[in-house]
């Protein structure tokens, strides 16, 4: 698995090979090819605006079983009195408690990633129940309403350099690479000497200016690179 698309995503699909179809992404421009089973063609409304979801939500199908969306996903016209939410033209209807919150971030980025601690490490992963390195950080930002590329080494591009590491500022991303010099890991500072990162679990680990200290093993696990701020 290369990435996932999530519920509310939009995309296009630009080639098909027996049962499987390429699509890309409307949200990142990722590519990459799904099973037809797992094709799910609602009608697009065209410039339908989602709302990205914060946390957990417990919805209904139209044939009655009962659905969890994770942080990330997107819902279109939700309405809080009538405790529901569309996506293309089926309604789905929604627990009691269901208000403007859960669309709208709560704090920081920083925290924001706090709240993923623990979530499992899965390659390609982008929600809370399996979730890569930056697929953590790219969550973060769509929750907060700002789009990131997918890869870290494309995360790299994003925002713009902070010198030094006491220069960094709660949100802003840190990237890390191997022997090679690629970019192969990137992180988020939550404090001073402190970042999240998702390395078999979201976590919370000591940095400083050789890179991510690993207090169990007594090592470094990671070779900082550079700091990107992404919004001011």
């Amino acid at each position: 698995m290369l990435s996932q698309i999530l519920f509310g995503e939009k995309y296009i699909i630009t080639d098909s090979a027996g049962k499987w179809r390429k699509i890309e992404s409307l949200f990142d421009g990722y590519q990459g090819w799904i099973d037809t089973d797992h094709v799910r063609q609602l009608p697009d409304k065209g410039d339908s605006k989602g709302f990205v979801l914060n946390r957990n939500l417990t919805c209904v199908r139209d044939d009655g079983t009962v659905m969890v969306l994770e942080p990330g996903c997107e819902i279109y016209e939700p309405d809080f009195e009538a405790v529901s939410f569309m996506a293309g033209e089926k309604t789905y209807k929604v627990s009691d408690g269901f208000d403007n919150s859960y669309v709208s971030p709560r704090g920081t980025p920083a925290d924001t990633a706090s709240r993923l601690i623990n979530s499992p490490y899965i390659w390609g992963g982008r929600i809370p129940s399996g979730i890569d390195c930056s697929g953590l950080t790219q969550l973060v930002y769509k929750i907060h309403g700002i789009k990131i590329p997918r890869d870290s080494w494309k995360q790299a591009d994003a925002g713009h350099s902070v010198d030094f590491l006491n220069e960094s500022k709660p949100g802003d991303l840190v990237f890390f690479d191997n022997e090679r010099s690629q970019i192969t890991h990137v992180g988020m500072i939550l404090s001073e000497g402190l970042v999240i990162h998702a390395s078999g679990r979201v976590r919370i680990d000591r940095i400083d200016h050789q890179g991510i200290f690993r207090q169990e093993t007594g090592k470094y696990s990671h070779h900082l690179r550079l700091i990107k701020r992404i919004v001011s």
